[in-house]
Parts: C-alpha cells; sequence; structure tokens
C-alpha cells in the first residue's frame, strides 16, 4: 500500500521521525504542566472557600442556576416546553423561507 513517506530518503525519514519525536515531547511537556496549573488552581480554589463560607455559597447557588439553565436548554431542544414553539417563531422572522413550526405548537 503506498503512503506519502514511501519516496522518502533515510535523512527524510529520519528528520521527519527527529520533527515527531519533538512534536510528541512538546505536547507531553504541555499537558504535564497544564496539570500542574490546574492543580494548583485547585487547591487555591478550596483554600479560599475554607476561608469563605459565604463565598462557597454564592458558588454553589450559581453552580445550581447553571445546572437548572442547563436542564431547561436540553427541554426546550428535545421540544417538550412551550419556549421552544417561541423560539421558532423568532427564527421563522429572519428566515421566513423555513416554514412551519415543525410539530411544535
Amino acid at each position: 500500500m503506498y503512503n506519502e513517506y514511501d519516496n522518502l530518503s533515510c535523512e527524510e525519514e529520519l528528520h521527519l521521525t527527529e520533527s515527531l519525536v519533538r512534536q510528541r515531547h512538546n505536547q507531553q511537556m504541555f499537558l504535564r504542566r497544564n496539570a500542574q496549573l490546574l492543580q494548583q488552581e485547585l487547591e487555591l480554589e478550596a483554600e479560599l472557600l475554607e476561608d469563605s463560607p459565604e463565598l462557597a455559597q454564592v458558588i454553589h447557588s450559581f453552580n445550581m442556576q447553571e445546572i437548572q439553565s442547563n436542564q431547561q436548554g436540553l427541554k426546550n431542544v428535545l421540544g417538550s416546553q412551550e419556549s421552544a414553539s417561541k423560539e421558532q417563531s423568532v427564527w421563522s422572522k429572519f428566515f421566513p423561507g423555513l416554514g412551519g413550526n415543525y410539530g411544535v405548537d
């Protein structure tokens, strides 16, 4: 089976291999550094939350609102809410050629 590397000289293959090794090494270093930064962020967040129960409550409240918003969005996508028909009417104003409510009344 032919591939794009069949016509490479030994020197070209070696250069390509070295380049791939360097690229993989750089990617691993990036991932390692990213993991370290994420760990530091989690430790700092835990420390802040431990020092401030009020902040912990506010963050919890925001997280709950985000979860509820995501759940509402999912319900709209699945067409189980009336607000989906309102969204359809907004879209039909911009794109009248779409026509109909696609089964949503």
